[in-house]
């Protein structure tokens, strides 16, 4: 799976959804201890060089675009700037391939260019309702809930709204059980789950 990283990008869109996926484990899935952590999880950005991200912290991404070996069966999509034509390109290209391409919080502003979610049902950080409606109106934004699956793209709200959203991704891969030591794993109360569309 690939989480998708830029200058400016929100510490805890990216680390949040990082950390479900990195601590889920599916017991006697192959015979080590690495096939039962079914997410192999690389940072990928249009360059493989040091960027800030929020509060300062610099983070290295593993791969660029034209490096990354493989296409992510799953996309994380974390509030960044540098929404450039570039990487507008490869979400789309990743797209085709992907599972599920999941945004949190404005990166949903982001995922919304790439026309991915036109004529679908969408939300992001309530603070952003507003700029992302009157940008989008392609786009028909649902104020309130945690998070949407609209089968192979989905939108969370703001900052630990990703953690949600994650955590439901996991769900569709490896069922309640699963995912809920995960949740359990990392201390985190789930919330209701809204129905996929």
């Amino acid at each position: 799976m690939g989480v998708l990283v830029g200058n400016g990008a929100n510490v805890i869109d990216f680390a949040g959804a990082w950390e479900v996926f990195q601590d889920v484990v599916v017991p006697g899935r192959g015979t080590s201890e690495a096939d039962e952590s079914p997410f192999r999880i690389a940072m990928v950005s249009e360059k493989s060089e040091p960027l800030t991200a929020t509060g300062g912290m610099i983070v290295t991404p593993r791969f660029s675009f034209d490096t990354v070996p493989a296409l992510p069966n799953v996309l994380v999509i974390g509030a960044q700037g540098e929404h450039t034509p570039e990487k507008i390109a490869w979400i789309r290209k990743a797209a085709q391939k992907a599972d599920v391409v999941m945004s949190v919080c404005t990166g949903a502003f982001l995922l919304a260019k790439t026309g991915l979610l036109d004529g679908l049902e969408a939300t992001t950080h309530h603070d952003f309702y507003d700029a992302f409606a009157k940008e989008f109106p392609a786009v028909r934004l649902v104020r309130g809930p945690r998070f949407i699956d609209q089968g192979n793209v989905a939108t969370a709200g703001g900052l630990t709204s990703g953690i949600e959203l994650a955590l439901h991704v996991v769900q569709r891969y490896f069922g309640t059980a699963v995912t809920n030591r995960a949740a359990h794993y990392m201390e985190y109360a789930r919330s209701p789950q809204r129905p996929t569309v």
